[in-house]
C-alpha cells in the first residue's frame, strides 16, 4: 500500500450540522440573560438610564469581559442599540423584559433564575473570573489542559470540531510563496493536517505544551501525515515561539483569552515571523459594531462563562494587529459562523 492511499482523506459532510453546532456554542446565552434580566433587572434599570458600558459595569458592579459580553448579545438580540458609545433599550426590550410591561416575560424568565448555570453567570459578571469548564470541573480550564484525561477529553472534541472547520480554512488560504505553517496551540493538529492535505507543497508543525504535544504526536501519526506535519514542545506563554516559519497560524485560540492576553500572543506571532510572513487567525468574530452575528454572540456567552476570553469584532483585532506591526490583508469566511482574518508583517 502506497503512502497515498494511507493519509487520511478529509471530506464534507453530506448534511449541514450548523444548528447542531449553535445548539452546543449557544447553550450559555440564556443563562446569561436571565441572570441579567432576573437577578439584576438589568432592562428595567437601562430604560431610564441609558449608559455607557463603564457606568452599566460600575452601577450593577459586573466586570468588563462579561459586560462587554452582556451588551454584546443584548445588541444581537435587538434588546439594546448603541449610539457614541451609549446603550438604550430598543421598543422589544422595554416591552417584553421591563418591569411592570404588559407583555413582560420577566416572570417567564423568573423561572429560571435558581438554576446553577443562572447563578453561575451571575458570579462570573460580577468577579469576572470564569467558572470552572463543564460546570463541575474542579480546576479552571487552562491548569486543567495539563492533566492527562481532562486533555485527551478537551483535545477530542476540538478535533471532531476540526474535521469541518480544518478543511473549510484550508480550503480558503491561497499564499502565494509561503511553505512553512506554524500550528499554535493546534491541539490535535487537525488544522495543520487539513492544510497540507490541501497544499502539498506546504509542511506543518504544532506547537503545544505537555500532555498536548503527546496527543499531537498520535492524531498525526493514526492519520498518517507526520512526514509532513511535527510536534514541538512548547509554552506558548513562557517560551520563544519557533522561528523558521512564514506563516503563524492562531485557529480557534484568541478567544480562550482577555485583551491584554491577545495582545501579547499577537506580538509573539509578529517577532517568531519574518518580514512578510503571515499571520493567519480562525476565530468567530464579531462585526466591527459588535451587534452580532447572533450565533457568534451567543458563543461569546459560552467562552465568557467557562474560559478567560470571548469573542472578539474584526475592528478589535484589526487594531491589535496593527499595534505590533502587521498589515491587514482580509477577512473571509469559513464555515459554522467562523472565518479567518490575514495579515502581513510589516
Amino acid at each position: 500500500m502506497d503512502e497515498r492511499t494511507e493519509l487520511f482523506c478529509f471530506e464534507e459532510p453530506v448534511s449541514d450540522p450548523v444548528n447542531l453546532y449553535r445548539l452546543r456554542d449557544g447553550l450559555v446565552a440564556v443563562d446569561l440573560l436571565a441572570a441579567a434580566a432576573v437577578h439584576l433587572d438589568f432592562f428595567t434599570w437601562l430604560s431610564d438610564h441609558p449608559s455607557t458600558l463603564g457606568a452599566i459595569c460600575v452601577h450593577f458592579g459586573i466586570q468588563t469581559r462579561p459586560g462587554d459580553v452582556l451588551m454584546t448579545l443584548c445588541s444581537a438580540l435587538g434588546l439594546t442599540t448603541q449610539s457614541g458609545g451609549v446603550y438604550h433599550l430598543t421598543l422589544r426590550g422595554r416591552e417584553h423584559l421591563t418591569r411592570g410591561a404588559v407583555f413582560s416575560l420577566l416572570p417567564y424568565y423568573k423561572t429560571l433564575g435558581e438554576r446553577p448555570q443562572t447563578r453561575e453567570c451571575l458570579q462570573v459578571l460580577k468577579s469576572g473570573r470564569p467558572a470552572n469548564w463543564g460546570s463541575v470541573h474542579h480546576t479552571a480550564w487552562a491548569q486543567a489542559m495539563e492533566e492527562d484525561a481532562f486533555a485527551d477529553e478537551f483535545t477530542a472534541a476540538m478535533d471532531c470540531r476540526g474535521l469541518l472547520l480544518g478543511p473549510a480554512l484550508a480550503k480558503g488560504l491561497r499564499l502565494e510563496g509561503s511553505r512553512r505553517v506554524l500550528d499554535v496551540a493546534g491541539g490535535s493538529g487537525i488544522y495543520a493536517c487539513a492544510i497540507v492535505a490541501a497544499h502539498p507543497h506546504w509542511s506543518a508543525a504544532v506547537y503545544e505544551k505537555p500532555p498536548v504535544d503527546r496527543i499531537a504526536k498520535g492524531s498525526i501519526a493514526k492519520r498518517g501525515y507526520e512526514a509532513r506535519v511535527g510536534v514541538i514542545a512548547g509554552d506558548m506563554f513562557e517560551d520563544v515561539w519557533p522561528s523558521g516559519f512564514d506563516v503563524v497560524l492562531l485557529s480557534n485560540v484568541l478567544h480562550d483569552w482577555d485583551v491584554e492576553v491577545v495582545k501579547q500572543l499577537l506580538g509573539k506571532a509578529a517577532k517568531a515571523l519574518p518580514s512578510d510572513g503571515v499571520l493567519v487567525v480562525h476565530d468567530a468574530f464579531l462585526n466591527a459594531e459588535k451587534s452580532g452575528p447572533l450565533a457568534v454572540a451567543q458563543y461569546s456567552a459560552l467562552l465568557m462563562h467557562s474560559t478567560e476570553g470571548r469573542c472578539y469584532s474584526v475592528a478589535e483585532l484589526r487594531s491589535w494587529m496593527e499595534e505590533v506591526g502587521f498589515e491587514w490583508i482580509q477577512h473571509r469566511p469559513t464555515a459554522v459562523d467562523r472565518s479567518y482574518v490575514l495579515a502581513r508583517k510589516i
